[in-house]
């Protein structure tokens, strides 16, 4: 049977997602995204989820539509898109999918089951093959970094970013409190380190190292 033949359906569009969506496009999978109505993405240039913001948007060639409905993001997904759908609930398809992905990086099963499809798949912690999928990659920094795991679970979450130029949660802003995200740089920009990088609210967010903007969520999104 023919790649295109098979649906592929992905919950969660960042940037790792979108490796993911990027090798099946070109194989020739028809691909749908599911997305949250505002997507939690950080590192928005180069992930699908975006088309959520921006109706559609190119990474690496691969080309992402926002559709309104599942049976619009079937019909565009066979014509070589990826099609994002906003939908935080695995929606009902007319033809359900061959191969069901949790690419949320959520650090643990939210509400995926092995039997929601023929093949379902588990991007990172969280995820034990054979039990609640059947196949777990390994999404941790490091030489395993990629594995498909047939049997037993990926490298726990450690709860600490991998250091990046040797620096780990330094390089990491949270929001200290709740309200409205705004930024005065963008990704990309290079930072000094205590430079007011945004707000939250009325509280200042500032930058805790000098160095380069990997990622930013959305501006406008509700931190709580």
């Amino acid at each position: 049977m023919l790649f295109a033949e098979h649906l592929v359906v992905l919950r969660g569009g960042g940037d790792l997602a979108t490796g993911a969506v990027h090798h099946l496009v070109k194989a020739g999978f028809a691909v749908i995204v599911l997305e949250l109505e505002h997507p939690l993405v950080l590192r928005r240039p180069v992930s699908v989820a975006s088309a959520v913001l921006e109706g559609n948007v190119t990474v690496e060639g691969i080309e992402a539509v926002l559709l309104d409905s599942a049976a619009a993001a079937v019909e565009a997904a066979r014509t070589g898109v990826a099609a994002v759908l906003i939908s935080p609930e695995l929606p009902a398809f007319v033809s359900p999918p061959s191969v069901l992905v949790d690419a949320r990086i959520a650090k643990r099963n939210l509400d995926t089951r092995i039997d929601q499809a023929p093949l379902v798949v588990g991007l990172g912690p969280g995820f034990s093959a054979g039990l609640d999928c059947d196949a777990v990659v390994e999404t941790m920094r490091g030489h395993r970094l990629g594995r498909v795991i047939w049997d037993g679970a990926a490298a726990d979450d450690t709860g600490i970013p991998g250091q990046v130029g040797g620096v780990g949660a330094q390089r990491v802003v949270r929001a200290a409190g709740d309200g409205t995200v705004s930024w005065t740089v963008e990704i990309g920009d290079m930072i000094d380190a205590a430079q007011q990088i945004g707000t939250v609210g009325v509280a200042k967010v500032k930058a805790p190292i000098a160095g380069v903007v990997r990622g930013l969520i959305a501006p406008g999104h509700q931190a709580q």
